[in-house]
């Protein structure tokens, strides 16, 4: 096996895998042995058929598609690995070449984390404190009040857009296109969910697939240019997810059925605490 590697300058990185015949041929084999055994012919037990009668029936297409299916994840997982690189992204993949009895070729668009620059978010963060600190005037009166202590406190919304704009990060195309494509698939599901269609959703908010696109490659770049920058203030701040705190939240499930679910996700469980304590860090500073 053959890997090249080409940097984009948007960050994007494509792997282009050449994979010989043999290793083709193997996997081939293994597929078309994995569906023998599991194919029953008239005078044998199934499974037990010999392959020369099972093969010559197979759809080759099909019995090729599931190759790739067995293939690609081994060799992606092999170039990276052989590459060192660190994927960010769900890989999306191109067959590019695949002649029978010669290399195929498949090319790999994936990327790393972005670097993420950090303004002066602590003092701005002091300030929006310090603004809302003033006291209040009010027409009429000749005096100013002094502000309710929950009108001191920078709200999540306050906090966000103050650190957005502080934030430099170069983001691939390719990531952006990913957290469109989760955004859209939830939007159909809720749809499904109420009995609707995308396009009577559509119709019904007054906008068109290409300007909800539009409007989600914006809420894309925002969500992605916040999570990068909430893990890399945590980073620098040594804020962590101990497995106490694991633990506090799954106890605090309301059902067996909640608690096992929580377990079962307990990096995504993680993950989300360590923003929540991001966000409690940069709203007592």
């Amino acid at each position: 096996m053959h890997v090249t590697v080409a940097h984009k300058t948007d960050g994007e990185i494509l792997l282009t895998i050449t994979v010989p015949w043999d290793r083709i041929q193997k996997t081939y084999d293994h597929v078309v042995d994995e569906i023998v055994g599991q194919t029953e012919v008239s005078g044998f037990r199934k499974g037990n058929a010999p392959r020369n009668l099972v093969e010559p029936k197979l759809d080759k297409t099909k019995t090729y598609e599931e190759v790739l299916h067995h293939l690609i994840p081994e060799v992606y997982n092999e170039a990276v690995t052989e590459q060192r690189l660190k994927p960010f992204v769900q890989p999306k993949v191109e067959l590019k070449e695949a002649a029978e009895g010669g290399e195929w070729i498949i090319i790999v668009h994936t990327t790393e984390k972005p670097g993420v620059t950090l303004g002066e978010y602590k003092k701005a963060i002091q300030l929006l404190k310090a603004e809302k600190h003033q006291k209040i005037w009010t027409p009429g009166s000749d005096t100013k009040e002094e502000p309710k202590p929950e009108e001191q406190k920078p709200t999540l919304d306050e906090l966000v857009n103050i650190l957005i704009p502080l934030v430099t990060v170069r983001l691939p195309a390719l990531l952006v296109e990913s957290e469109v494509s989760r955004m859209l698939s939830d939007l159909i599901k809720q749809t499904q969910q109420l009995g609707l269609s995308v396009e009577q959703y559509l119709s019904s908010t007054g906008q068109t697939s290409q300007s909800l696109r539009e409007k989600y490659t914006l809420d894309a770049k925002r969500v992605l240019t916040l999570e990068l920058a909430l893990e890399q203030i945590a980073d620098t701040e040594g804020i962590f997810v101990s497995d106490d705190d694991l633990a506090a939240v799954i106890k605090s499930a309301k059902s067996d059925e909640e608690k096992k679910a929580l377990e079962a996700q307990k990096y995504y469980l993680a993950s989300v605490l360590r923003r929540q304590k991001t966000l409690d860090f940069i709203a007592s500073l």
